[in-house]
């Protein structure tokens, strides 16, 4: 029988790490390569190889990965965009960005599969280790929802599945079925700041899938961070994509929602 054998492409935060912890329960050799100013060091603890390279450096990733024998490849954590502008790409990588019509992020990333794709990897997705973090269909939280936040998440949510279509970003901002702020560069937490300097309290969070998104990557996700930035800007609301959105430390990020009266629904 073939080891199994995975390839963790790390960005930041605590996915990569639950991954690759999962992966080895499940008997996977695990190889995990990351990032300069994104990815946790401490990954090292947690897979059988570590590397972490510039970003831009496409080949020396294959290529670790190759020397690794690895058959599966999965992209688990995030990136930090505006840092991301800084890369030097390496040869390969200038090619592909140069090829790009576009330089949207599920562009880019859906492109990066191709090139492991060329190489023979298979790539899947992180969610496949740990489909219960995939936030289940309801409301979350135990308090009823006002008709009000209702009215907003309906009258937001398409406007967020369109804005996805162009590849700019997960996260939209509403209040008084108004556009307070939109996802684009700086990352959903700047982007919850700058509505409330906009808009002040009582504003509601939307965060979906891209339409035709590839979702083995670059799937939304919240976390208690999150919550507690919604509640630090006094929000009233947070509508998520049912079974499709990560949703980190849900059970102590639900009961501080509760504590503070914040709604969230995933739709």
């Amino acid at each position: 029988m073939q080891e199994k054998r995975l390839g963790i492409i790390a960005g930041g935060g605590q996915f990569p790490e639950l991954i690759a912890i999962e992966a080895k329960k499940q008997g996977y050799y695990v190889a995990i390569c990351g990032f300069v100013n994104n990815t946790n060091e401490n990954l090292k603890d947690f897979c059988d190889e570590f590397q972490i390279l510039a970003l831009g450096q496409l080949n020396k990733l294959i290529n670790f990965y190759k020397y690794n024998n690895i058959h599966e490849i999965c992209f688990a954590g995030s990136i930090n965009k505006p840092k991301a502008l800084d890369i030097r790409p390496d040869l390969r990588a200038a090619k592909l960005i140069f090829s790009l019509k576009t330089k949207g992020d599920d562009v880019l990333l859906r492109a990066i599969i191709g090139e492991f794709e060329k190489e023979g990897f298979t790539a899947i997705s992180a969610s496949h280790f740990l489909p219960d973090l995939k936030a289940p269909q309801g409301v979350l939280t135990k308090n009823s929802v006002p008709l009000e936040i209702e009215e907003n998440i309906h009258y937001g949510f398409p406007i967020a599945k369109s804005m996805g279509s162009y590849d700019i970003g997960q996260c939209l901002v509403v209040k008084n079925k108004m556009v307070i702020a939109v996802e684009c560069l700086e990352g959903t937490d700047a982007t919850l700041k700058r509505a409330y300097e906009l808009a002040g309290t009582g504003c509601i969070a939307i965060k979906v899938v891209k339409p035709n998104q590839d979702e083995r990557i670059d799937l939304p996700s919240i976390g208690l961070k999150t919550i507690e930035n919604l509640i630090a800007y006094k929000y009233a609301g947070l509508a998520i994509e049912a079974n499709k959105t990560l949703f980190f430390d849900r059970e102590k990020a639900i009961a501080l929602a509760n504590k503070h009266k914040l709604h969230i629904i995933a739709v």
